[in-house]
């Protein structure tokens, strides 16, 4: 059975407490990833370095500029060797409103949502990063060269990563939901034609502006979500026959 309700108050000292623990263990991260920030950098800059033409690279116009990107890479490495422990605070601290058959699956979860979320960084860098740059690459000419610069490329790629990573949580989150009773698969499987739609429309939004990018992307999305079908039907808390209900009361 459900915990009981705790005050307001206690919530949001428990939302502080994971909180903390969830800084702490990005802090450490940074401070490991730090250590191995350029080649970090190195291997995040290797998908656009191997589109551009021979002798070019990436520039930084102020004199902090790289310094800081260091930094950042750092953080953002920091945040995905994190990202384990992360999830788990993020489901522990949804986990007293749940039943006692509901928080076993807790650990689980957490390690899931991982696996998915980094496994969609990796996807991106893989699979959409060189094609992408490939595509941004094309309008180069004898005239117009490209000089990406160091900070736009970090940024650029980052938001990449973490949209990626955020998008195959779907399964996962899907599964929460259908742990809940809040969906199922019939209303998943009713929702699927415009779930594609939306898929596309997403996709258009977060990646680069030609067609090959946004439906590699889409084609995974729409996998994903035929996954959190199955996974609500398997999964999912069986939804209450009111018609029959309604036959044996009659």
């Amino acid at each position: 059975m459900a915990d009981e309700k705790l005050p307001f108050t206690a919530h949001l000292e428990e939302l502080r407490q994971r909180l903390i623990k969830a800084l702490i263990a990005v802090g450490i991260g940074f401070v490991i990833s730090y250590a191995f920030s350029e080649r970090i950098f190195g291997v995040l800059m290797d998908p656009l370095l191997k589109t551009l033409p021979p002798k070019s690279s990436l520039i930084f116009t102020g004199l902090t500029e790289a310094f800081f990107t260091y930094l950042k890479v750092s953080l953002v490495s920091g945040v995905f060797l994190a990202s384990p422990f992360i999830l788990y605070q993020v489901w522990a601290f949804i986990a007293p409103g749940l039943y006692e058959e509901e928080k076993r699956v807790l650990v689980p979860v957490a390690i899931a949502s991982a696996f998915f979320f980094v496994g969609g960084a990796l996807f991106g860098y893989f699979v959409v990063f060189p094609f992408g740059f490939q595509y941004f690459l094309s309008f180069a000419t004898d005239v117009i060269r490209p000089m990406p610069s160091v900070r736009e490329y970090f940024s650029f790629t980052v938001k990449l990563l973490f949209a990626f990573g955020i998008t195959f949580e779907l399964p996962v989150f899907v599964f929460f939901l259908s742990r809940l009773g809040i969906v199922d698969y019939l209303m998943l499987k009713g929702f699927r034609k415009y779930a594609i739609v939306l898929t596309f429309a997403v996709a258009a939004i977060i990646t680069p502006p030609d067609v090959l990018s946004q439906i590699m992307l889409a084609i995974p999305m729409i996998v994903l979500y035929e996954l959190g079908i199955i996974v609500a039907r398997v999964f999912g808390k069986k939804r209450v026959k009111v018609e029959e209900e309604a036959t044996s009361k009659a």
